[in-house]
Order: structure tokens, then sequence, then C-alpha cells
């Protein structure tokens, strides 16, 4: 258990070191397909750098989704999350301790690359759609994933599977809210901007938890019928 929790606080570091990296210290100049490619990029490292030893989950959502699909234990769900938040929070330190190395930078301004919604974020989307966008979208992230590596599926293709839908995420919904699918990657960011980024957390907790609980259940409905 030891080593696939350092796995997932690894690979969890790497998704929001890249990811949200990209957005904060050169979002203004790759732009939305950049920061959606820089996302995708870093699952599929950690997915082949790591997988072998944790599965290479990365996201409380799908660890969840694992869980209810009977795929992992209650033990090692607990683990993951903590291992995960930690990750994320890790990778949120270094990336805000490189940004303050720029002059004009400022949290309160600039953000770390904290999720949202509402006046001042993004396109302005409504609390109900950010819900709706998150909870399908990890609904669908999670399908892949436990899809991509279920046992009868084609082997050595799943990280970039699971990669390149995470592009596909984040192109339709960074204006939606920043894209999450993903508790810890919320959780890192919010923690160091405060304010609204705090007070907003808990739908970046509450939709991905069930669009990955959702698609558990889906898989397990599958595989029991097949």
């Amino acid at each position: 258990m030891v080593k696939k929790s350092i796995a997932e606080i690894l690979g969890t570091f790497i998704l929001v070191f890249f990811g949200v990296g990209a957005a904060v210290l050169m979002g203004s100049h790759i732009g939305l397909h950049g920061i959606a490619l820089a996302f995708g990029l870093s699952i599929i490292a950690a997915a082949y750098g790591l997988g072998a030893i944790s599965g290479a989950h990365l996201n409380p959502a799908v660890s969840l989704g694992a869980l209810v699909a009977g795929r992992l234990s209650a033990v090692d769900f607990t683990a993951y999350v903590v291992s995960q938040l930690i990750g994320a929070t890790l990778a949120a330190a270094v990336i805000y301790l490189i940004a303050s190395g720029r002059p004009e930078f400022d949290i309160a301004v600039n953000g770390l690359g904290h999720n949202g919604w509402g006046p001042g974020y993004g396109d302005g989307y409504s609390l109900t759609a950010a819900f709706v966008f998150e909870a399908v979208a990890t609904f669908l992230f999670v399908t892949v994933i436990l899809g991509a590596t279920h046992a009868s599926a084609p082997t050595g293709f799943a990280g970039l599977a699971i990669g390149l839908t995470l592009v596909g995420i984040h192109l339709v919904g960074i204006s939606v809210t920043g894209v999450s699918v993903n508790p810890a990657r919320s959780f890192g960011p919010a923690i160091f901007v405060g304010d609204q980024a705090i007070s907003q957390l808990w739908l970046f907790f509450v939709a991905p938890l069930l669009g990955g609980a959702a698609a558990g259940l889906a898989h397990a409905a599958g595989m029991t019928r097949a």
C-alpha cells in the first residue's frame, strides 16, 4: 500500500503540475488548446509511468468509480484519496512558488488555475450549468477509464484513450468551470487561492463524485449482464 500511495501522490502531482501549471504559467501563450493538451499529456505520462503500481487513478472520482465497480477495496480507496489530495496540494504549492517569481503575479488577481463558476469566472456560467457539466463529464471520463482498463480491453492503449478523453473534456468545458472532473485537482489550487475558490469547492467534490459513482454502477451492471 505504501508503494501505491507514493505512486498516487507522484501521479497526481504530475497531473496538477503539468495541467494547472500550463494554465498558470503559460496560459496566455498556449491558450485553451494548449492547456487541454497539457492535462491530457500528463495523464498519459502518469498512466504509462505509474499505472503498473497503483493503476494511476490520480482522482478521487476515479477511485470511487473503481470502488463502486468492485475493483478497489474501501481501505485502498481511503488511502488513494488521501494520497491524491496530498499530491495535488504539493503540486499547487510548487506552481504558486514558481508563479510568485513573476513580478506582476498576484494570486488574488491571477488565481492559480482554480475551478469556479458564475460572474467573474470564465464565461460566467451558472451553478446549474457548472454542476451538470462536472457530473456528466466525470461520468464519461470514468466510464472510459473503467472500460479502457478492463481485462478484455486491448492492451497497451488505456493511457492514450484516457488522456485523449481528458483533452476532449477540457476542450468542451474550460470556459464553464476550468474543468475539474477531479476533486483533488480542484482542492490543491483552491486552498492557496482561498475566498471564492474555497466557497465553491463543494461543487467540485460533489458533482465529480456523483459522476464517478454513477460510472462505477453502470460499469458493474454492464459487466454483470455480460
